[in-house]
C-alpha cells in the first residue's frame, strides 16, 4: 500500500469530501471542549460553505490530496502570504488512515509547493487542543514563532525555512508517488 500526493481543485468531490471531514473534526473538537457539545449542523453547513478554499488555487496557492492505495485520504494547502512566505494549511489525515505516514508526506509534498510558488519560508498556526498536529510539526522542523495572523482561533504559529528547490533528479517519479 502506497501514498499518492496530487495537486487538486480545490472543489473537486475528492477535496470537498477532505474539507468537509476535516472541519467537522477541529469544529467538533473545539465545541466539545469549549461548550461541551458538537457543532451544530447550521454552524457546520454554514462554515463549510464560507470556507470554500479558492485561495489553495494557483497561482497564488495549491491544494494537495493524499490517496492510500487510491482512496482520498487526506490533504494539505498552501497559499502565499507574500512572495517569500506560504501558509501551509488543512492538513488532515482521516481517522481511519492515521499512523500510515501519510501526514509527514503531504507536509513535504505542501513544502515543494510552496517552493514551487517562490516561497522560501513557510508558515502555520494551529490550536492548543490540537496537540497531534503541534508534536507533527515541531518533528518535521517547524519551529514556535509569535503570531503572523489574528486568526481567533489561533493558538500556536509555526515557521520553517525552505531550503532551495534539489537540482532535478532524473530518478524522480513525476507523478508524485510515495511509499
Amino acid at each position: 500500500m502506497t501514498w499518492t500526493i496530487t495537486p487538486e481543485p480545490y472543489d473537486s468531490p475528492a477535496a470537498a469530501a477532505l474539507w468537509r471531514a476535516y472541519y467537522t473534526e477541529v469544529s467538533d473538537r473545539w465545541y466539545l471542549l469549549h461548550q461541551g457539545h458538537r457543532t451544530g449542523p447550521d454552524e457546520l453547513e454554514r462554515q463549510i460553505a464560507a470556507d470554500t478554499g479558492a485561495e489553495l488555487a494557483p497561482p497564488h496557492g495549491q491544494l494537495l490530496v493524499g490517496r492510500y492505495d487510491g482512496t482520498p485520504a487526506g490533504s494539505a494547502g498552501v497559499r502565499l502570504l507574500d512572495p517569500d512566505t506560504a501558509e501551509l494549511t488543512r492538513v488532515f489525515v482521516a481517522e481511519g488512515m492515521r499512523g500510515r505516514g501519510g501526514a509527514a508526506l503531504l507536509v513535504a509534498a505542501a513544502e515543494e509547493a510552496a517552493r514551487a510558488l517562490g516561497a522560501r519560508r513557510i508558515v502555520l498556526d494551529t490550536r492548543g487542543d490540537l496537540v497531534e498536529a503541534r508534536a507533527l510539526y515541531a518533528r518535521l522542523g517547524y519551529t514556535e514563532t509569535g503570531p503572523h495572523n489574528t486568526d481567533p482561533y489561533a493558538e500556536h504559529w509555526f515557521r520553517k525555512e525552505l531550503p532551495p528547490a534539489p537540482a532535478p533528479d532524473a530518478t524522480s517519479d513525476p507523478a508524485g508517488s510515495v511509499s
